[in-house]
């Protein structure tokens, strides 16, 4: 969805701990950051790992997938296949 926007600047971070891949934090720059973070704090708060967000199926196309893209990333999976 970025890249019809014209505005693929920015990144997504998710941090994660111990082997489960527990989310314990993240970070979104870019545009619509403010609707997107939301999502992941929920989440945070709700003890979600990696893989239940990259399992989380999300429209297309969005500025969401980059939450699913970047979870897969963290679980070693390969995006886009």
């Amino acid at each position: 969805r970025a890249i019809s926007m014209d505005d693929t600047t920015g990144f997504i971070r998710l941090i994660t701990e111990n082997k489960e891949g527990a989310v314990i934090g993240a970070q979104i720059v870019g545009p619509g950051a403010s609707d997107l973070i939301s999502g992941l704090a929920l989440a945070i708060e709700n003890g979600l790992t990696s893989k239940d967000i990259s399992l989380t199926i999300q429209p297309h196309p969005t500025l969401g997938e980059a939450i699913m893209d970047t979870a897969e990333i963290a679980d070693g999976l390969p995006i886009h296949v």
